[in-house]
């Protein structure tokens, strides 16, 4: 690569070392690149020929699985190796048990690149939509290791695309191939002489689908949620957002709430707890009394919210007042109305389900009430946009089946 792009990276990979010792995050990621070759020397075959995923963090995983699980259950012996960049996907699937083994993606300096794949062997890579590392992809190819990216989204803000953007447009030239969501995408890549491209859309719908089949039971939650009184479930809630809804929620007894902070250290769920101003509770802490009397209920752990959408009316997905709005389809597979905050211009389903009426993009707090008031006083309006979250889902699924026929099927 540029040698530009190897000081940067290294003056990355320095950044992270000198900050780690105060930033769990930042710790927990060098730790985990600098254990990964002797994890992958003691677990992985040596004659290699693995089909190697990788995905930034937990929500790129996300996208992936439903492919890893199809190559799975197609081809039970195919060799898996799972890579992560952020703390934030591998803590919480370190032990997926869906692939061979799972680590840390060293950092993309020459020499560690060529160790990695020395000992990897892959036979073929695959990123899932935004990961471009130069070493890697330039020594893939030199290689001759296949190597695709799948779910991905090109816009012109991005540095591919703009005068001073050379050396990254020939990240893209080492792709194999490239699976994008959309037609803007392909006519973007077209434009800087890309063509090796195919429209397959986001294999995240395959998911939330698969998510919705799968989801949960929570008889405390089903009897809370029992009543007459619409449900308004918050993801992933900042204070923003928090700011948006408590103060609604407050003044309207004829609603119930369950919100799902992003965060939730115990100074943060103080703090939440003291703002709800009707019967409320922790998940954690529910007791064996009364769940239809409460009026919010507040989770506190992971892993859960994607079933919690099933007890909503409608539904708040939070991060868009930050960087930038959380899972959206997650909440619109089960055929309720999404609002999300204006950061979502990135977010191709975001846009999509609010032009067709199964979201409704807000850009204040005096909008998200209106809607509120809308859709909680008036059932058909309710139903009409639930049906239109709905039908956008199921409409838009079957990327993982086209793109595995396309890699696996030839």
């Amino acid at each position: 690569m540029n040698p530009l792009y190897n000081i940067g990276i290294s003056a990355y990979h320095l950044a992270a070392r000198i900050v780690s010792p105060w930033n769990p995050k930042a710790k927990k990621m060098v730790q985990g690149q600098d254990s990964t070759m002797d994890y992958l020397t003691q677990n992985l075959d040596p004659k290699g020929g693995y089909i190697w995923i990788h995905t930034a963090s937990l929500g790129e995983f996300e996208q992936g699985r439903p492919l890893i699980e199809k190559i799975k259950q197609e081809h039970p012996d195919a060799k898996i190796l799972l890579s992560f960049f952020s703390p934030s996907g591998y803590e919480v699937r370190k032990d997926y048990d869906k692939v061979d083994a799972v680590c840390y993606l060293p950092m993309d300096t020459p020499k560690r690149v060529k160790v990695f794949l020395d000992v990897v062997k892959p036979k073929m890579a695959i990123f899932v939509k935004y990961e471009f590392w130069g070493n890697y992809l330039s020594e893939l190819k030199s290689r001759d290791v296949p190597t695709y990216i799948i779910s991905s989204i090109f816009r012109p803000k991005q540095i591919f695309f703009k005068p001073w953007g050379g050396m990254f447009r020939k990240m893209l030239g080492c792709f194999t191939h490239l699976y994008v969501q959309n037609d803007e995408s392909r006519e973007l890549l077209h434009n800087i002489g890309v063509d090796n491209v195919t429209v397959c859309g986001d294999t995240r719908l395959d998911r939330v689908l698969q998510i919705k089949a799968q989801a949960q039971d929570f008889p405390a939650i089903a009897a809370m949620t029992a009543s007459d009184k619409p449900t308004l479930v918050v993801g992933s809630s900042w204070q923003p957002d928090e700011d948006i809804v408590i103060p609604y929620f407050n003044s309207h007894p004829e609603m119930k709430l369950i919100i799902a902070p992003h965060e939730f250290d115990e100074n943060r769920l103080t703090a939440l707890m003291a703002r709800i101003k009707r019967p409320v509770a922790r998940y954690t802490q529910l007791e064996s009394k009364d769940h239809a009397a409460l009026d919010c209920l507040i989770i506190d752990c992971f892993g859960i919210l994607s079933s919690l959408y099933r007890y909503g009316d409608v539904a708040y997905v939070g991060g868009g007042f930050g960087a930038g709005i959380h899972n959206v389809p997650e909440a619109a597979v089960y055929g309720i109305p999404v609002i999300f905050g204006p950061k979502h211009d990135k977010f191709k389903e975001a846009i999509e389900l609010n032009a067709c009426g199964g979201g409704f993009a807000i850009n204040n707090a005096q909008q998200c009430h209106e809607i509120l008031d809308k859709l909680l006083s008036d059932n058909n309006a309710l139903k009409a946009a639930g049906t239109a979250a709905s039908n956008y889902i199921t409409t838009h699924t079957g990327a993982t089946e086209r793109i595995f026929n396309e890699l696996f099927c030839v």
